[in-house]
């Protein structure tokens, strides 16, 4: 990393001369200067980036295996000197290839939209003020202003830093966060080491600080490395589905395509002609739109979630939404209103106490680690009784970490109405010491503020006016007080205080000896619909569990309040005693788990999906991030801090389970039409493969050229791109969806075998009551294949009575119009001629149309009967 190719690395020079070096400073640039290095890297840069994301999109459709095996045939035909037939291929394939084309750029385009909401920004110093931007457009030379929660957005060195603890796992591997601080290193100081340097992809656990950057995109230690660092997503329940279909898929049309290419060739039918028919049959067989109809499908279902305040990150977690039946989540403003408010503060006795109430006040508002609702409710609570920090001054802040479970702030000064009267003891806590309530230019005050049991474990005293020793009996009445508090729904924390003689800096080991000042009372009560929304999701197969860093206490109140079961609970020490098997088999049957740290959260989370649920996270602190990254889907809300926001699949415009609810239901759907495609479109164009394959052998004559079989395979995908928009039966949503190939292997064996049935009557008819010539028996069976696709996608889209069950107007409306072009394609000689059809008697056209309605009643009669059977 260095400004130039030339110099000498950042991080071995001073950060000013780093900065005049770039051009910039401890303010930053003004706003025409980091324009135009914006618009000059952007040159440099990939402009025309969509237009090739366009371009390998529509390369995409043309590679895939299938349809270079059609262009091989159409350069045979072509070498064989049939134009015509190599005219008519090319033109359904690139056709194809179009609608599947613009389908899925329409749907890339929507969802590209909707991220776009949630792009990631950063603060940075632009004319000497800070200012919001996109990530995107910081450059060289931007001044960064970073704090808990933030990711990095670019490399850099560091001007300024305050208790800056970093999390550099993406990038080096290192699971715990590091200090960083400006300075000096070597020049040969390894990546790991570099603690006055940030990087790209990096976030910010505590602290704050001022980033010089350096390097942008390309040129970071991410962008450098990106290739060794970019690991495939664990593979969703969805995507693992696709594959096991694809895999059978594949299997069948090999079996099909390898027997009717062999038993055709041993009878001498041309080369050229029997190629070009068997990978028709391949074609016929395949749903080749399925990533289209898989793309349309999901961002119809993500722009319908978006209309419900839900943006979907990654597409496939729209599956996995409907999928999930666990749903893990903090209570903080999704089961409680998230607004906390100050209620009391008590001494150790449980009296009130306007002391503990100056000294919160003090830590609260001098803190300046993470950007929490407790802190802001204690500030505000202070200032409604007149406190302010006038007079005091910060002198060094102990950030506080999700072990430690307290935060300190060490001050000075003081002054009429804000020093606290009565005695804080002294560093020694001699029962006789006393302190004047007078400043002590000599002495810094700490003040510390967390839960009570680790605050309680730093203590050796009690109370202001009198130090009392802090002995068993004494702890254990405090404790007692602590468990009834939390057990009327309070959040509990204690504060408190120590008095030392004045030094520059302090450290954790300063959190000792310190005299126990008493609670603070904090309430944040549950939402007035919180126990309906848990309701209605366990009536749609979702189990709601509650992971909070919250003592057990309060976290079992608001439980019992909002009807989870406050005795099935875990805590974090109950945890750390238990093994993974034995978690594994607790862990589905434990509605709350309480005290927990980040490590456990993902240890449960991972449990559970070891034990075979599809898991749902909902977070939005920066300890949050490893559960996230752990779920089968990760949700967070809109105002989460970056590091928790980027790490969903899921963002929620509002802290609400109610969208969420709304959203699992829309996933369902998503889930639903998908399938409806997949087992519809593989059954009707099996049965019909089928049909061809055998007939193929019997007859002197092949049953429906290759062109023939690629129109009918065309056309009937029209309405196919339409089933996004069906409607759903409510049944469909009531329970978690899950792939099953064995499923889809029966319902395609079942439904082809009776389509298989009715093919078998209609080459009867036609050769033995018809006595149809090769023209009119392959219009005959290309008129009769297309229909009864398109009307069995009418019948087997629900699980109702196909009268019972309104399709989508846009399926219908596609559906209906395909089955008219269908009638007339054999009449439009001008089109006719070039395919291969002939005009239809109407004798044998009220036949066919008899054929259809009788294949219609019997699917829906074998529909019945399977769904009967269905385990």
């Amino acid at each position: 990393m260095r400004v130039t190719g030339t110099e000498a690395p950042c991080w071995s020079e001073p950060a000013d001369a780093v900065a005049e070096r770039a051009g910039s400073g401890r303010d930053g640039l003004t706003t025409a200067e980091a324009a135009a290095r914006l618009a000059a890297t952007r040159r440099r840069g990939s402009g025309d980036s969509a237009l090739l994301a366009a371009v390998r999109l529509f390369l995409r459709q043309i590679l895939s295996p299938l349809v270079l095996i059609l262009l091989f045939g159409a350069g045979v035909s072509a070498v064989l000197g049939d134009w015509m037939d190599t005219g008519i291929i090319l033109t359904i394939v690139l056709g194809s290839a179009l609608l599947s084309f613009t389908q899925e750029f329409r749907a890339s385009a929507a969802v590209a939209e909707l991220r776009q909401r949630l792009s990631l920004k950063a603060t940075v110093l632009r004319d000497g003020q800070p200012v919001r931007i996109d990530a995107t457009e910081v450059v060289a030379g931007d001044v960064v202003l970073l704090s808990a929660g933030n990711l990095v957005p670019a490399d850099g060195i560091l001007l300024e830093a305050k208790d800056l603890l970093v999390a550099e796992a993406a990038l080096t591997g290192e699971s715990f966060p590091v200090e960083k601080q400006p300075g000096v290193l070597p020049a040969a100081t390894e990546l790991g080491a570099r603690s006055n340097c940030l990087f790209q992809g990096t976030s910010v656990r505590s602290g704050t600080g001022r980033l010089l950057v350096v390097a942008t995109g390309d040129a970071t230690e991410l962008g450098r490395i990106g290739f060794r660092l970019r690991t495939a997503p664990p593979e969703t329940d969805f995507a693992r589905g696709l594959r096991r279909f694809g895999i059978m898929l594949t299997q069948v049309m090999l079996v099909i395509v390898v027997l009717v290419l062999t038993m055709n060739l041993l009878r001498d039918r041309p080369l050229a002609e029997t190629l070009l028919f068997a990978v028709a049959l391949a074609v016929g067989l395949s749903p080749e739109l399925l990533p289209a109809i898989v793309s349309v499908t999901l961002s119809a279902g993500a722009r319908a979630l978006a209309r419900t305040g839900v943006i979907v990150r990654r597409l496939e977690a729209i599956e996995n939404l409907g999928s999930m039946d666990i749903l893990c989540t903090d209570k903080t403003g999704t089961l409680t209103q998230g607004i906390a408010r100050l209620d009391r503060t008590l001494d150790p006795d449980g009296a009130p106490s306007d002391e503990v109430l100056r000294l919160a006040f003090l830590n609260a508002a001098f803190e300046t680690g993470i950007e929490n609702p407790l802190d802001a409710a204690i500030t505000e609570a202070g200032r409604a009784r007149g406190l302010d920090t006038a007079g005091w001054r910060k002198i060094d802040e102990i950030p506080y970490d999700f072990v430690r479970r307290r935060l300190t702030v060490v001050v000075a000064g003081g002054g009429p109405g804000n020093l606290p009267p009565g005695n804080l003891p002294p560093d020694s806590h001699l029962p006789d010491s006393h302190l004047p309530d007078s400043h002590l230019p000599d002495s810094h005050l700490i003040v510390t503020k967390g839960a009570v049991e680790p605050v309680l474990d730093c203590c050796t005293v009690l109370g202001l006016e009198a130090p009392r020793p802090l002995d068993k009996d004494a702890r254990a009445a405090i404790l007692e007080r602590f468990q009834r508090l939390g057990g009327d729904g309070y959040r509990v924390l204690a504060l408190a205080a120590r008095r030392v003689p004045a030094r520059a800096a302090y450290g954790h080991g300063d959190e000792a000896e310190m005299a126990f000042l008493g609670f603070l009372l904090l309430r944040d009560p549950p939402k007035p619909d919180a126990a309906a929304t848990l309701d209605d999701l366990h009536r749609l197969g979702v189990r709601t569990k509650i992971i909070t860093g919250d003592n057990r206490h309060v976290a079992a109140s608001l439980a019992r309040e909002v009807g989870l079961d406050p005795a099935a609970l875990l805590t974090g020490a109950d945890l750390d005693r238990l093994s993974d098997d034995a978690l594994w088999h607790r862990a589905p049957r434990t509605d709350l788990f309480a005290e927990v740290d980040p490590q456990q959260k993902e240890r449960i989370i991972r449990a559970l999906r070891r034990a075979g649920h599809v898991v749902g996270y909902m977070g939005d602190g920066v300890n949050d991030a490893p559960a996230l990254h752990a779920a089968d889907i990760g949700i967070s809300v809109e105002g989460a801090v970056d590091v928790a926001r980027e790490s969903a699949d899921i963002v929620l415009l509002r802290p609400d389970l109610g969208v969420l609810r709304q959203g699992i239901e829309d996933g369902r759907r998503t889930f639903a039409n998908t399938q409806k495609y997949i087992a519809i479109t593989v059954s009707a164009n099996f049965g019909n493969m089928l049909s061809m394959a055998v007939a193929s052998l019997v007859l002197p004559f092949l049953p429906m050229l290759a062109k023939q079989i690629l129109l009918n395979n065309f056309l009937s995908d029209f309405p196919s791109v339409a089933i996004s928009t069906d409607r759903v039966d409510p049944e469909s949503i009531r329970r978690p969806p899950r792939w099953s190939i064995r499923e889809i292997r029966r319902f395609m064996l079942v439904f082809g075998i009776v389509s298989s049935l009715f093919d078998v009557l209609t080459f009867a008819l036609l050769l033995l009551v018809f006595d149809a010539s090769e023209p009119l028996f392959q219009t005959s069976w290309f008129f009769v294949s297309l229909l009864t696709e398109l009307m069995v996608v009418l019948v087997l889209r629900t699980r109702r009575p196909a009268f019972g069950s309104r399709p989508g107007l846009l399926l219908l409306a596609s559906t209906l119009a395909v089955a008219g072009l269908a009638v007339a394609i054999p009449y439009a000689g001008w089109l006719a001629g070039p395919l291969g059809f002939v005009p239809l008697p109407p004798a044998l056209l009220a036949t066919l149309l008899g054929v259809v309605a009788l294949y219609v009643a019997a699917t829906e009669l074998a529909k019945r009967r399977f769904y009967r059977a269905a385990p």
